[in-house]
């Protein structure tokens, strides 16, 4: 049986959704805050999403998004172009070789897991940054970042957990798919 366009244009929305939900996490983390001592800490949520996206769907977040994520990221914060980008897609890259453990993982483990990915991730933007602009930039910002960034990952996990499922097919759901 031939798909509906309409059919067609919601697995098209499915498909695009966690690309565009970390492209407007990108952008909330830029939003000017009424404190701006607060921008230095925000959580790395694109970091968050890319970590999440890569281990549960791994077919939504392919190369080419996270490297136009990063490029996006890095325009937006203003930091050295490819800073970013760099570790964004280590993230990706790192997750797509221990496929076997993440399929079996428990969410406490993943967050482990993710405490030290976020801890690499988040020491290599800094020390990229550090090395293009070439001044020694002061690494308490980062090291707040990283602990606002672990802190917020079991609540934006489980929001994205909830919204995985609004990602799958009828037919997907149907059939019991997810992970």
């Amino acid at each position: 049986m031939k798909a509906s366009a309409w059919q067609r244009l919601d697995e098209a929305a499915r498909a695009i959704s966690p690309f565009a939900i970390t492209v407007l996490l990108a952008m909330f983390s830029v939003m000017p805050a009424r404190a701006p001592e607060i921008a230095p800490v925000m959580p790395a949520l694109v970091l968050i999403a890319v970590y999440f996206w890569s281990v549960f769907r791994p077919d939504l977040m392919p190369f080419w998004a996270i490297f136009l994520i990063g490029v996006f990221q890095d325009l937006l914060t203003g930091v050295p172009l490819g800073v970013g980008i760099v570790s964004l897609l280590l993230v990706h890259g790192y997750v797509g070789t221990q496929r076997r453990f993440f399929a079996s993982a428990t969410l406490p483990m993943l967050w482990v897991v993710f405490l030290l990915v976020a801890a690499v991730a988040i020491a290599l933007n800094w020390l990229l940054s550090c090395l293009v602009t070439g001044v020694l930039i002061d690494p308490s910002p980062a090291f707040l970042q990283y602990l606002t960034t672990v802190a917020a990952y079991p609540c934006v996990a489980w929001l994205f957990a909830h919204a995985q499922h609004a990602f799958l097919s009828p037919r997907a759901r149907r059939a019991g798919g997810g992970r």
